[in-house]
C-alpha cells in the first residue's frame, strides 16, 4: 500500500469507521445485546450502515475541522459509491479486475496500488455482490431513521444511538419499526422510501 494513500488526513476520515463509534464498538455491543440476532440477520446493511452513518454525521457536525480532514472524508465518501460502480460492474461481467483498478485510480484518485488492494479485497473475500452497496444505502437508511425521531424532537440523539446499536443486527426496516413503536404484520410487504431524490 501507498503511504500517500494512506495518509494522516484520509485515516481522520476512517478512525471512526473503524473504532468508536463504529466497528469497534459495534462488535462489543453485538455481543452485549441480543447476540442470537447475528446469526438470523446478519446484514451488511447494518454492519457498515452503521459506521457509513456515522461518517456522514460526524462530517456534518463538523468534526473535519481543515480542509485537509474535509478532504479526506470526502475522499471516503466518493470511495464508498465508487465501491458500488466498480461491484456492479464486475459482477454484471461489464469489467474486468483491471478496468475497475484503473476506474479507482483515474476517476477517484486512488494510488495504483491501493486500488488494486481495495479491488483485490472485494473480490477475493467472502463479499457478496451487494455488500458495496450496503456501506451507502445503510448509512442513508439510518440517517432517515435519525430524521424521523431525532430531527423531529421525539428522541434525543443519546436514546436514538443508544437504541440502535442495542437492538443488535437487524434489516433497516425492522429497526425502523422498533424505534418508532410500529407494529409489522406477519405479512409485511417492504414499501419505505428512504431516500428522495431532489427535483
Amino acid at each position: 500500500m501507498s503511504m500517500r494513500g494512506n495518509n494522516p488526513y484520509f485515516s481522520r476520515g476512517t478512525v471512526q469507521h473503524e473504532l468508536i463509534p463504529g466497528h469497534h464498538l459495534q462488535y462489543f455491543m453485538n455481543r452485549r445485546y441480543k447476540p442470537y440476532r447475528e446469526e438470523a440477520f446478519n446484514t451488511p446493511f447494518w454492519t457498515e450502515g452503521w459506521t457509513l452513518y456515522w461518517e456522514l454525521l460526524l462530517y456534518s457536525k463538523g468534526f473535519a475541522k481543515t480542509p485537509e480532514e474535509r478532504i479526506g472524508m470526502l475522499f471516503w465518501r466518493m470511495h464508498r459509491c465508487a465501491r458500488i460502480t466498480f461491484s456492479i460492474k464486475f459482477h454484471l461481467g461489464e469489467w474486468t479486475p483491471q478496468q475497475c483498478i484503473d476506474y479507482l485510480v483515474n476517476r477517484v484518485g486512488f494510488e495504483s496500488a491501493n486500488a488494486h488492494g481495495e479491488v483485490k479485497r472485494s473480490f477475493e473475500g467472502s463479499y457478496d455482490p451487494l455488500y458495496q452497496l450496503a456501506y451507502l444505502v445503510g448509512g442513508l437508511q439510518l440517517m432517515r431513521i435519525k430524521e424521523e425521531v431525532v430531527d423531529q424532537g421525539k428522541m434525543s440523539f443519546a436514546d436514538f444511538h443508544d437504541r440502535v446499536i442495542k437492538e443488535n443486527y437487524l434489516p433497516m426496516e425492522m429497526l425502523r419499526a422498533i424505534i418508532k413503536g410500529e407494529q409489522l404484520k406477519p405479512d409485511h410487504e417492504t414499501n419505505w422510501k428512504f431516500y428522495h431524490f431532489n427535483n
